[in-house]
């Protein structure tokens, strides 16, 4: 049975602690939100009012489903302490932090996991980077404006359309410098970089659309390029559309919450590997 202690208690976290409380597999120390928890069907003794006595606790797992912010401050001291999943894995594009959390892990033999929630083919996308067969990755995610909780000047760029009837681009470029700009909405992105890891946050491509008419679903799209065949003259294709249900003004679509309980499950694999798994 696998210790765990939830960090975040928003939908996905409450959805983690309804799955997590019934399963055999799972016991919960702690849960911490960053306002208070007002739920009463919570056990008040799993309540965690301040985060830094999270190191008084033996956990075997801690679970960070709040915001990238949580992995800056606390994710070394996470690694110190216990294995992490990170669910914010945007906040992995700040490379000195990545190595840092990753030197972490390999001193303290913890494992560092990042669920692949809604990015489709990361398994495939990692073999195929191991071989260094992975030629292009592009990502494009296209959600309801009022699912995207951005910054900056793409925050600006949203503002500034008053009126919505049509889509509009609101980047395209590398992975790593959307992640900052939309921190809470394309960890789908981050996983992509993180998954193909001869490719990384640099030169995967990301691209993030805002549509008025995707009123009850998020858009994934996901290209992968692989080797040329020069005898046929063509590259190999693989393209995959995920349309996720989502209510109108979520960040996360429906079937990405499966996802990620289904990730955590592969923790529970005794494996003795250090470093970052996407799971």
């Amino acid at each position: 049975m696998k210790r765990v202690g939830i960090v975040g208690f928003g939908h996905l976290g409450k959805y983690l602690y309804n799955r997590l409380i019934d399963d055999p597999n799972f016991k919960i120390v702690f849960i911490w939100n960053r306002s208070p928890i007002k739920d009463e069907s919570i056990d008040k003794e799993l309540i965690l009012s301040n985060l830094e006595d999270f190191k008084n606790y033996k956990v075997d797992l801690i679970i960070e489903v709040a915001h990238p912010i949580i992995t800056h401050d606390y994710g070394v001291r996470f690694l110190q302490h216990s294995n992490y999943v990170i669910g914010s894995p945007t906040a992995l594009a700040n490379q000195t932090l990545l190595d840092k959390l990753i030197s972490t892990s390999i001193e303290f033999r913890s494992k560092i996991y990042v669920p692949c929630g809604a990015f489709w083919g990361a398994n495939d996308i990692k073999k195929m980077a191991t071989q260094q067969t992975l030629k292009g990755l592009k990502i494009t995610m296209t959600k309801h404006q009022t699912s995207l909780k951005l910054e900056g000047e793409l925050k600006e760029k949203l503002e500034r359309m008053k009126v919505w009837d049509s889509s509009l681009i609101l980047y395209e470029g590398p992975v790593r410098d959307l992640c900052h700009l939309a921190p809470n909405n394309v960890n789908t992105m981050a996983v992509g970089a993180l998954s193909a890891l001869n490719l990384g946050f640099d030169k995967v491509q990301a691209c993030l659309i805002a549509d008025p008419n995707l009123i009850d679903k998020h858009v994934i799209e996901i290209e992968v390029t692989g080797p040329f065949n020069e005898k046929l003259n063509q590259n190999f294709k693989c393209t995959t559309v995920r349309s996720n249900p989502a209510l109108i003004g979520h960040v996360t679509g429906n079937q990405t919450y499966d996802s990620f309980y289904y990730s955590l499950l592969e923790t529970l694999s005794e494996a003795k590997s250090t470093g970052i798994t996407v799971c």
